[in-house]
């Protein structure tokens, strides 16, 4: 039996909570302690603050709080997360989103019984580097799941002391980023590619994620083994890598796999069919040009901001604007190809990416004007 105290802490916050509704999306949520931090909730259908719960903290780069919590509902009512989506965190000073981020973390644990092992964060573009800053400084976060975006600085690490599930389409101009962040990290980490842009990652893909969350806490700890969950988890892993015709793909998602379940399944028999196709010319000539490739999207991106530094100078500027004006053409023509194909992603990527800050980085008005003209439908120039 609970003593009294704990009984009675239960009983305030079971009343404090219940004064929002649960089951369904609430569009925005005043902290009690600073009314004018503000954010968007979901909680599971059968809430009870008779057990702990883990929650995501989800931060968009224009303080949307919804379309996270949107994003994210199905998985939390399957997997019974509480979602909270910053209405104040935003792309700007980094301040403003520290803020928000403790604000919003300190109402929910007083309105609702968190497990404070399982603290997630979520987040998109700017956002997502919200929710890489917040875990890397608090030491408090058991997960990030990163969309569009990595760290809140350029800096390259090996391990990080959260797990971190990566997301971006291959039109992203972050695709590159989120790829060497796969690349370069050592510690449980995961990266889905999908087919799109620079957006938050669709419902059907935070399944995935918060499920993949849900095997690293048993991995780690942070949650007692459920047998028949692990099994059923790796059934379906394992049915969807034999489903793949053999290549990088099925290698990936073998070296996935093998990386996922070791020290919970048998993994041998992938383990040695991983190392098999690593060895294959087919995966090796693959990831060579996976490499030229994004060294020449890197050579494109350089070539026209050297071009643009020369924009200031009167002897060079002609010349300059001249191959400007070309390389955005040409560029735009690719990006226009009926057909998808490697050459039209990445054209895509550079140029939205490109559009980015345009007005930051010079202020010529004739650069500006050839930028706006081939810059790609959605993308935002500033």
């Amino acid at each position: 039996m609970l003593p009294m105290a704990p009984l009675l802490v239960l009983a305030a916050m079971a009343a404090f909570a219940g004064e929002i509704p649960s089951g369904r999306i609430v569009e925005e949520v005043p902290c009690a302690a600073e009314p004018s931090q503000t954010y968007a909730l979901y909680v599971p259908s059968y809430y009870t603050p008779e057990r702990s719960w883990p929650a995501i903290l989800a931060f968009d780069p224009g303080a949307r709080g919804r379309i996270p919590v949107e994003r994210y509902q199905a998985a939390a009512e399957k997997f019974g997360y509480i979602v909270a989506g910053s209405r104040n965190s935003r792309n700007g000073a980094w301040a403003v989103s520290l803020a928000a981020a403790r604000a919003m973390a300190a109402d929910i644990s007083t309105r609702y019984r968190i497990d404070t092992g399982r603290l997630y964060t979520a987040g998109m573009s700017g956002g997502a580097r919200v929710a890489m800053g917040v875990a890397l400084g608090s030491g408090r976060i058991a997960g990030v799941v990163a969309s569009s975006a990595g760290y809140p600085d350029a800096k390259a690490r090996k391990t990080v002391p959260f797990a971190v599930f990566g997301t971006a389409g291959n039109e992203d101009f972050n695709y590159q980023e989120m790829r060497r962040l796969d690349r370069e990290l050592t510690s449980p980490h995961r990266l889905a590619v999908f087919a799109g842009g620079h957006m938050w990652l669709s419902s059907e893909l935070a399944l995935e994620a918060v499920e993949w969350m849900e095997l690293q806490a048993m991995k780690s700890g942070l949650k007692p083994r459920d047998q028949a969950q692990i099994d059923a988890m790796f059934a379906q892993r394992t049915a969807a890598a034999a489903a793949q015709e053999p290549g990088p793909d099925s290698w990936q998602a073998l070296k996935a796999l093998v990386a996922d379940f070791d020290g919970l399944k048998d993994i041998s028999a992938p383990a040695a069919r991983a190392a098999e196709l690593g060895r294959s010319k087919p995966v090796r000539d693959a990831l060579k040009k996976d490499r030229e490739e994004e060294d020449r999207e890197q050579r494109e991106i350089d070539e026209i901001l050297s071009g643009e530094s020369q924009l200031s100078s009167p002897e060079q500027r002609p010349a300059a604007l001249a191959r400007l004006r070309e390389r955005w053409a040409r560029l735009s023509r690719m990006a226009q190809g009926e057909a998808d194909s490697v050459d039209r992603r990445m054209a895509r990527r550079v140029l939205r990416g490109l559009s980015m800050g345009v007005a930051d980085r010079t202020p010529d008005p004739e650069y500006r004007r050839i930028t706006e003209a081939f810059r790609p439908p959605g993308s935002v120039a500033r």
